[in-house]
């Protein structure tokens, strides 16, 4: 990145990154002040009200990814690929009834190794543990790149140094803060970029029509206005078992299940998918739009910072770091925060030390989350990849997870040998699949293979869980 080509003075980058910064650690103070147990720091005492929980829902789904891949993909996939990105929301919306579900199971609960451990038996929970885990650290290294590229792109900033930054932050006020510190700061990172979203798709309007960019990408690029692009349709289907999968496992939402009120869970997630789906399509028309702007894009990852720069010169750079910073920290946070917890409880306290005192296991939370960030910085120092070949890596692992999950929630008659199953068959196809075909197609594999196993498995099975053994949590 020479200095000619980038859209800020490294000086404004530098005082952003530091005013945002300090916004961010001092809320995680702030909020971090009542944290005394281990409950309190991983679940902020089980009293999220509504307002909170469905913009701690948006906020947290509405990554890096979701404005710098959602643009990837249409600039990639076209109209397809834009509606594609959108079908995540889904993962939201379908786990609404699944929250108010595991609230009633597992009144006392932790984490969502608690359900496997407690409904599958100890190689299930090793192996959910396993693909979990893998899940997580994918996750926060395209959002730690995504960092880096953002503050590159936009002042110059060296890649590493601004990875680093970033990631330090969240990780300093989500180990003061815990999950009252993430869910307060996710309220108004939500409100900033829904409002930032919106002012800057009027605003690629008033630089070129919707007629403009169609004309374009019909004479340059007409696969992406294509109806039949193929590759773009698997990804339809892909991206939305990718979504599911993504929040039926993962302990981001399961947290969050626990941690709101009765009743509350259901409403929340449900209004925080619906605020969501939107948002994808408009990072994805700021692509399409490149074209008729004359915008160059040197890496598909960098398209959506470089359009809106380019409509909105110094104030739509400034705008972009914010949305992107914002929607960062929101994610960032909420994943350092669960990981850590999910260590820390099926782990450290279930295998290391049953005894450990709610203060001890503060403390090696918080641990636990310095040990992340430390891993997630080193594994991104060295650029790997796209955040899309990153990201769809794990794509077959959690599309495998979909099935056991639902069945347990709900059908007594589930196995675990249906699971265990459903989770290793699923993701090795689908693995394969994503080597052998491309990543368009391994979640939906991997899905439909682990569906097949889990549903036959049950349906031979005769016996009946007792649902009572989900309460020991």
């Amino acid at each position: 990145m020479t200095e000619t080509s980038v859209l800020l003075e490294p000086s404004t980058g530098y005082l952003l990154l530091a005013l945002f910064s300090a916004l961010w650690i001092g809320l995680g103070f702030y909020w971090g002040r009542r944290n005394k147990s281990f409950e309190d720091h991983a679940l902020a005492g089980r009293n999220i009200g509504l307002a909170l929980g469905s913009a701690t829902a948006a906020a947290t789904w509405i990554t890096s990814n979701t404005t710098m891949l959602a643009p990837q993909f249409a600039l990639e996939l076209g109209i397809w690929g834009m509606l594609a990105y959108s079908m995540a929301a889904f993962g939201l919306i379908l786990f609404a009834p699944l929250a108010k579900r595991i609230r009633q199971l597992m009144p006392h609960g932790y984490t969502s190794g608690d359900f496997f451990r407690l409904r599958y038996g100890r190689l299930a929970w090793g192996i959910f543990l396993v693909f979990t885990l893998f899940y997580s650290l994918t996750w926060l290294v395209t959002m730690a790149m995504a960092g880096g590229i953002l503050l590159e792109a936009l002042a110059g900033i060296d890649y590493v140094w601004g990875m680093t930054v970033v990631l330090a932050v969240c990780v300093i006020y989500t180990m003061r803060g815990g999950l009252a510190a993430v869910i307060g700061t996710d309220f108004i990172q939500s409100l900033i970029i829904i409002v930032g979203i919106v002012v800057v798709g009027f605003a690629v309007l008033q630089n070129v029509t919707v007629s403009e960019i169609h004309a374009n990408l019909t004479a340059n690029k007409p696969a992406l206005v294509d109806v039949l692009f193929p590759a773009a349709i698997m990804a339809l289907f892909n991206n939305l078992l990718f979504g599911l999968g993504e929040v039926f496992h993962n302990n981001v939402w399961w947290s969050r299940a626990f941690a709101f009120r009765e009743g509350v869970g259901s409403k929340a997630f449900l209004i925080g998918g619906l605020v969501w789906f939107p948002i994808p399509v408009a990072a994805g028309f700021i692509a399409l739009a490149s074209g008729a702007l004359g915008v160059a894009v040197p890496s598909p990852d960098m398209v959506g910072p470089l359009v809106i720069a380019n409509v909105l010169g110094e104030f739509g750079a400034i705008a972009i770091f914010i949305i992107v910073f914002c929607s960062l920290a929101s994610s960032i946070d909420s994943l350092l925060a669960a990981t850590s917890d999910l260590i820390t409880e099926d782990i450290y306290r279930r295998l290391i030390s049953p005894a450990a005192t709610p203060e001890r296991l503060k403390s090696v939370a918080q641990i636990v989350t310095l040990v992340l960030g430390f891993g997630t910085w080193a594994v991104c120092v060295p650029r790997i990849g796209t955040l899309a070949s990153v990201l769809f890596f794990a794509g077959p692992l959690v599309g495998a997870m979909i099935w056991p999950i639902v069945t347990g929630l709900y059908w007594r008659r589930a196995t675990t040998t249906g699971a265990v199953g459903g989770m290793l068959l699923g993701g090795g196809i689908g693995l394969v699949s994503y080597f052998e075909i491309g990543w368009f197609v391994a979640s939906t594999i991997g899905t439909a293979v682990s569906m097949a196993w889990v549903l036959a498995c049950a349906a031979l099975s005769r016996t009946q869980f007792d649902w009572n053994l989900l309460k020991e949590a």
